[in-house]
């Protein structure tokens, strides 16, 4: 039985090595937008867990968010760019939907 490929969106992580490491060269530095992304716990887990397919568990990735130190900046950045899909921050697509009417 073949497994099923889920669509992860190609932009959803930027590498670290991409933001740079402090004292290499081309170091981008804390004041790139995305330089949170070296922090995040998703970047060392399995990214499918993200972004579950229709009716899928979100259970392990909130899990894994609860404890991350940068959900509140994940949180924002999906907020702002109007992520449609996966869970940002803690929260699926339908929670952020529901947190932006609230607003």
């Amino acid at each position: 039985m073949a497994k099923l490929i889920r669509d992860v969106p190609s932009n959803w992580y930027v590498d670290p090595l991409e933001l740079g490491v402090p004292g290499a060269e081309g170091y981008i530095g804390d004041d790139n937008p995305l330089s949170w992304q070296a922090d995040a716990l998703c970047a060392q887990t399995d990214p499918e867990a993200f972004f579950p397919e229709k009716g899928g568990s979100t259970r392990d990735a909130k899990q894994i968010c609860q404890s991350c130190e940068v959900r509140s900046e994940c949180l924002e950045y999906a907020l702002e760019n109007d992520e449609r899909f996966g869970i940002w921050g803690g929260l699926s697509e339908r929670e952020r939907r529901k947190l932006r009417k609230q607003a």
